[in-house]
């Protein structure tokens, strides 16, 4: 991306008029024009860059989500300097990356091992209910709140204080260590 000041209109890629979702001649890129693209709680943060990287220089970043023609939002990444002539500043050229896609890639990844740290802890979890049920003769539901509770007494997450209790179970009844907690 270029934009020259005596000019006033930007210079895009092919690759860039696609990610607003035009195609070179659809449009005549302007502030104007982008403007409206760009996520409305966006707008000002943009035009504040904007107005620092035209007076300023950079190099300079910025994170923008965006709306394409057909209403897709876009992730980008705005990274932009002037365009210097000598000494002169004669405008700003720009480099703009499409995140989406990787974003969506990475919270697809972060989502997809949530769920299997979920299930890993939750297995743990009934794994320790089970063992005091099992000593103790208590039911399931109460099992789980004395779980929760020594998690708040020690401040601790409930999948440590179960997995504590799992680990105490397996080892040697004889152990000493074995006796050392009232829930065993």
């Amino acid at each position: 991306m270029e934009y020259y000041f005596d000019e006033g209109v930007f210079h895009w890629s092919d690759g860039l008029y696609r990610m607003y979702g035009f195609e070179r001649g659809d449009v005549v890129p302007s502030m104007d024009m982008v403007l409206p693209h760009i996520e409305p709680e966006d707008r000002p943060r943009v035009q504040a860059y904007w107005d620092h990287v035209s007076s300023v220089g950079g190099p300079s970043s910025i994170y923008v989500s965006i709306r394409d023609q057909k209403n897709n939002q876009h992730k980008m990444l705005f990274s932009a300097d002037h365009i210097l002539d000598g000494d002169n500043a004669v405008g700003v050229w720009g480099v703009v990356v499409d995140l989406t896609t990787s974003i969506h890639s990475d919270r697809h990844q972060l989502a997809t091992e949530a769920v299997a740290a979920s299930a890993r802890n939750r297995a743990v979890i009934e794994q320790a209910k089970g063992i005091l049920m099992g000593r103790t003769g208590i039911t399931a539901d109460r099992a789980y709140e004395l779980i929760s509770q020594l998690s708040q007494d020690t401040n601790r997450k409930v999948y440590a204080v179960a997995q504590d209790i799992v680990d105490r179970a397996t080892v040697r009844a004889g152990d000493p260590e074995n006796q050392s907690h009232p829930l065993l």
